[in-house]
């Protein structure tokens, strides 16, 4: 066990032994189900969390909601002009993703 980890458990056994850990929000309920996360590191995934409980998503994340969005959307046409349209859209908003992302990550750097 690396002195980090012994760390994160010595911290985590003193706040259970004050109490600290008792009553929080959704105690006793499983974690939801977030598979967005398997894609993202833990600490983004984490900071994305926090972000959005205090009602601020980031560039990215409204993005990927659009797409998602808009890929529903061209689910439904069947009209070739309308699809080219949306299908355009759709890149158009999954390269601003990729953009917002790859700036997140050299700011991380």
């Amino acid at each position: 066990m690396s002195w980090l980890n012994k760390l994160a458990e010595r911290q985590i056994a003193k706040a259970r032994a004050e109490g600290k850990l008792d009553h929080l929000a959704g105690e006793g309920k499983p974690l939801p189900d977030r598979p967005g996360d398997a894609f993202i590191s833990a600490g983004d995934a984490v900071g994305f969390r926090i972000m959005a409980e205090a009602g601020v998503l980031p560039q990215e994340i409204t993005l990927k909601k659009q797409a998602a969005a808009q890929r529903a959307h061209l689910a439904t046409l069947t009209d070739p002009a309308e699809r080219k349209a949306a299908m355009a859209e759709l890149a158009h908003l999954e390269m601003q993703q990729a953009i917002a992302e790859e700036a997140r990550r050299k700011f991380l750097k």
